[in-house]
């Protein structure tokens, strides 16, 4: 026992020092941004080295909630704690390494089987940054926990807040995920509570470490499915030392301000993926051959280019197939550069850069330019095509429905939707290029439209993806069923597909419960399973939901953690103004609280510990796809979950109590 406390001892003084020398680094660095306008050899690089090192000050924060590391390894004779990030001594020796450095890939990969040099695997428990225990395994011996407490234990702590990082539990099947090579797009099909919105989220921040300079000019995008699953995700990178990653919804991408509603069919029609044809064509519809000669005088000459070699550079760079705007510039190019051969031929020198941007920009070129390849903006071309929408690759049915009913007058009064703002961005893609992150995380992805993957493809044409969802969650009405079709429109249809079905977070109780909607749901996925087995499950009758509702929430206050009350978007106001009228705060914008009331529309990507759903046969019955929308609302609880209904429960659940 006395080696023991004695061991924890050294341990919690190793944790002392770190936190200082940590401290040390920090203030080394506020020491080196005071002074940088000074050594700096003139104010560019001054402006550089400035945001240099505020982004390192940034990295170095320090939560003393938060450990710094989470385990040992013993190799040889050396010992290296793994932790979150990177702590030197003064010296520069390691005391803490990177989780991400590739030593530390043995904290996660070594096992009795497969050592790989290590003796002992050494697991820290803490609460709140204190450290409290610790258990090794003895690799080499052939000693290893099949279930380890102490990464059950963290597995398993009530969520309060955002989501944590998931440093210290990651399995190896999650790190060969995490650690695949940047240039390799991967697509994560998982089940629910396997991790697999982490596993994307550390692998952007394991990324970030090895391609640090390349990814910091190319940029790292996170798109989420909405403001409130950014915001739950939002701490978990800063909380691994990055802070420079761009976190969207689809929307935030776009850049078009939407101020109307499509009907549902009008949204599914232009969510198809032949909407991009439909634009493409009338695009390039607008480009002519030129019938006339080119004309123009400088002012001394009068120069002449016959309709033959302008039809040629119009079909030339017609079939070098550019963004639409760049090829307008390539015919202005051409153009001017067979004016030059001219005054080169007659004056016996080339005319200066100031002589050629006065032809290019001289009437005559310009009005060619105007008949033949015509400038337009995106706003304009989709305008043009709701406004008569006539094309054979849509039905007379589908013309009709996206029809404007009463155009505007012009494109810039037009009113938009948020499948018009697709469809602006689709004509913003075809007229000149979109500029490409280095890496894309798409999380909940089984619920993009193709036209939607399409604006996610054109953000990630020169770099990877990892697309994160679970086929039986989508809920959509152009909910992809195959990864397969999806992956072809965001442009990776040899990304590799990998399945996680073992769940961490959600219990056994829950996922069996889950379980029995996939057969109604209408998509191949394996069935999720769970090494949790502390869960609870209560379904409950009632004939009063919202009284019921209230004891559920009451009762739920007396544990630990969050607590979602999840119901049909219908009957939120109301749950919550029964809520309220009991005294139970509810978490909003302008308050916080661990009671949450949920529209089951926004559920998706969330957790709580405490899950209270609220008659499942309204969530069932408000929308297409009900019953993959109760497999996301049932699929919430990380600890215990409720199911209240005054009617009867969705077929599928027929018999369960």
């Amino acid at each position: 026992m006395l080696s023991l406390e004695t061991d924890l001892q050294t341990e919690r003084d190793h944790l002392a020092a770190s936190r200082a020398a940590l401290k040390r680094m920090r203030e080394h660095a506020e020491d080196l941004y005071a002074t940088g306008d000074k050594v700096a050899g003139d104010p560019f690089a001054a402006e550089t080295l400035g945001r240099h090192l505020a982004r390192r000050i940034a990295d170095l924060a320090d939560n003393p909630d938060t450990p710094l590391f989470f385990g040992r390894l013993d190799i040889d004779e050396d010992r290296f704690h793994v932790g979150r990030r990177h702590v030197t001594d003064a010296a520069g020796e390691p005391m803490v390494l990177d989780w991400r450095a590739p030593l530390s890939r043995k904290f996660y990969q070594a096992s009795a089987r497969d050592p790989q040099e290590v003796k002992v695997r050494r697991r820290f428990g803490f609460v709140k940054g204190t450290l409290t225990s610790f258990e090794d395994e003895n690799l080499q011996a052939g000693e290893e926990h099949g279930t380890s407490r102490i990464l059950l234990e963290e597995i398993e702590r009530p969520r309060v807040g955002p989501m944590r990082d998931i440093v210290a539990t990651i399995q190896p099947e999650q790190d060969e995920l995490v650690r695949a090579e940047l240039d390799e797009s991967i697509c994560v099909q998982g089940a629910p509570g396997t991790g697999k919105t982490a596993v994307g989220l550390h692998r952007a921040a394991y990324l970030l470490y090895l391609h640090r300079e390349r990814l910091r000019r190319a940029g790292v995008l996170i798109v989420g499915p909405n403001t409130a699953f950014l915001h739950y995700i939002a701490s978990v990178l800063p909380t691994l030392g990055e802070v420079e990653v761009r976190q969207s919804t689809i929307e935030d991408l776009l850049k078009t301000p939407v101020k109307a509603q499509d009907t549902p069919r009008a949204a599914e029609v232009k969510q198809d993926p032949r909407m991009a044809a439909v634009l493409a064509r009338r695009l390039h519809a607008k480009i002519s051959k030129p019938e006339e000669p080119l004309i123009v005088s400088d002012g001394s000459y009068r120069w002449r280019i016959s309709p033959e070699a302008l039809r040629r550079i119009v079909d030339d760079v017609r079939r070098e197939a550019p963004p639409y705007a760049i090829g307008r510039e390539r015919v202005r190019a051409r153009i001017v550069s067979l004016l030059m051969l001219q005054s080169e031929a007659r004056r016996g020198d080339s005319p200066g850069e100031a002589w050629q941007r006065r032809m290019g920009k001289a009437a005559p070129v310009v009005e060619l330019l105007d008949r033949a390849w015509p400038a337009v903006t995106p706003e304009q071309l989709v305008f043009e095509v709701l406004t008569d929408p006539a094309d054979d690759l849509l039905s007379s049915d589908e013309q009709e429905v996206i029809t404007w009913a009463k155009p505007p007058k012009t494109a810039k009064s037009a009113r938009w939707t948020a499948a018009d703002a697709v469809l602006v961005d689709e004509a913003a893609g075809l007229i000149d290029r979109v500029a490409s992150f280095g890496h894309v995380v798409v999380d909940e992805a089984q619920d993009l439209s193709p036209m939607q993957a399409r604006v996610i493809a054109r953000r990630s044409e020169h770099g990877s993806i990892t697309l994160l969802g679970d086929l039986a969650q989508g809920t959509a009405p152009w909910a992809t069923r195959d990864w397969r079709d999806l992956l072809a429109h965001l442009g990776k249809p040899d990304a590799r597909v990998v399945p996680l079905t073992t769940g961490f977070r959600v219990p056994a109780a829950v996922v069996e419960l889950a379980n029995r909607l996939l057969p109604a749901l209408g998509v191949n996925v394996p069935e999720a399973r769970s090494l949790r087995s502390d869960g609870a499950l209560h379904i409950g009758t009632t004939e009063s939901i919202e009284e019921e509702t209230v004891k559920a929430v009451q009762t739920a206050l007396t544990f630990d953690g969050s607590i979602g009350v999840i119901v049909a978007d219908a009957s939120a106001d109301a749950i919550a103004a029964a809520l309220r009228t009991n005294g139970i705060t509810i978490a909003d914008a302008d308050s916080d609280g661990r009671v949450t009331v949920l529209p089951a529309g926004l559920a998706k990507g969330l957790e709580y510990d405490h899950v209270i759903v609220v008659e499942p046969a309204d969530i069932v019955a408000a929308e297409a796809r009900g019953l993959n929308r109760l497999f996301v609302v049932l699929t919430r609880a990380v600890s215990r979950l409720d199911v209240l209904h005054s009617r009867p429960l969705p077929t599928p659940l027929d018999g369960v109590s």
